[in-house]
């Protein structure tokens, strides 16, 4: 095999990030090349680190082979991408060339890997609606972690992608109530087309409302979804003062999930007053493990095999907003940067 050159995007540091050419190895025998078609950038975790806002003492990934590592620039990171194989190594089976494989790589036009850290995307998806396997396992595991019952009201803070994915998820459930929040209409307006009636702006809508139905102090013609706290509240917004608001609304003996990872964002969450009594349960819910609970039953497996179902039936793709060659994937994280209201998703292309 002749040497492969390939591009690979590096954050250098604090809103830089370069495009380096890089020679790969020649294949060991277990290994094979795929060329990138696209992958997905996800808007949480790569933004903090476009931002410099990223905990210096955390693993990269605790899990993900390719991952592996500390977060410090330079780093090529992202781990969605969407390529074909195009050579194998000598005790690789030869049927693997040309197939179509999803892997959790940083953005990068060619990847060396193992068979192992790939998965075949089914002939019915489109390259693109298999970059959001990621994220719609992390929905899968956020609705489990959650464990939501017949007949209770849910809300979910938060709307980009994994927020969308969980609202599409918990919508397939026997809910009394599904609502949600996002301060950015374009959003707002993808998860009404879920079918979710109640979507609303948490900045221009006072949410927090008192056991008497009142708002600062005096009686108001409400919404519904404000007339009762939530038994179950789902904080992705990736906004560390919306857990304050979750904390808020609520009720008692009620569960919130935090699926948002703030890195170094701060904000003060006001334990000191109705929550002290509340006997709320906070999750911390994060997709690299499987709950403890589920694991004598569930693995990894098992939960892309949901994952996948789940993307056939919800065809996420319809949420793509931008699509940027690789050369100009600066201006994407400009773009989610300086203009996040304007997007969903934002591809990474490669042709």
């Amino acid at each position: 095999m002749e040497k492969v050159k390939r591009k690979t995007l590096y954050f250098t540091a604090p809103r830089q990030v370069e495009l380096r050419e890089e020679t790969l190895p020649a294949l060991d025998a277990d290994d094979v090349l795929v060329e990138t078609i696209c992958s997905a950038i996800s808007a949480g975790t790569e933004m903090l680190i476009y931002q410099g806002r990223f905990p210096r003492d955390v693993e990269t990934d605790s899990v993900i082979l390719s991952l592996r590592g500390d977060f410090k620039y330079p780093l090529a990171y992202g781990y969605a991408c969407v390529g074909v194989v195009r050579e194998t190594g000598k005790q690789v089976d030869r049927s693997w060339r040309d197939k179509v494989v999803f892997s959790f790589q940083p953005h990068t036009s060619h990847f060396i890997t193992t068979l192992d850290c790939l998965f075949p995307v089914p002939d019915s998806f489109s390259h693109e609606t298999a970059c959001f396997l990621p994220t719609m396992e992390t929905a899968v595991n956020l609705v489990q972690d959650g464990a939501p019952i017949l007949g209770e009201h849910v809300l979910v803070l938060g709307q980009g992608v994994v927020g969308l994915l969980t609202t599409s998820l918990l919508n397939e459930f026997p809910l009394e109530t599904l609502v949600t929040a996002d301060p950015y209409a374009l959003r707002r307006k993808a998860s009404q087309e879920i079918g979710i009636t109640n979507s609303f702006d948490p900045n221009s809508v006072n949410m927090l409302t008192n056991q008497d139905n009142t708002i600062d102090g005096a009686k108001r013609n409400q919404p519904a979804y404000t007339q009762k706290k939530f038994d179950l509240t789902f904080e992705l917004s990736s906004n560390p003062s919306a857990l304050d608001d979750a904390l808020a609304l609520t009720c008692f003996s009620g569960r919130i999930v935090i699926g948002s990872w703030y890195g170094e964002k701060k904000a003060e969450v006001n334990l000191g007053g109705a929550f002290h009594r509340s006997r709320i349960k906070l999750i911390s819910s994060q997709v690299s493990t499987i709950a403890p609970e589920l694991s004598a039953r569930w693995d990894k497996a098992r939960r892309f095999e949901v994952a996948w179902k789940a993307l056939e039936r919800i065809k996420p793709e319809k949420w793509i907003t931008h699509r940027f060659p690789i050369e100009k994937a600066e201006k994407a994280y400009q773009l989610l940067d300086e203009n996040p209201q304007e997007a969903i998703q934002i591809l990474v292309t490669y042709s």
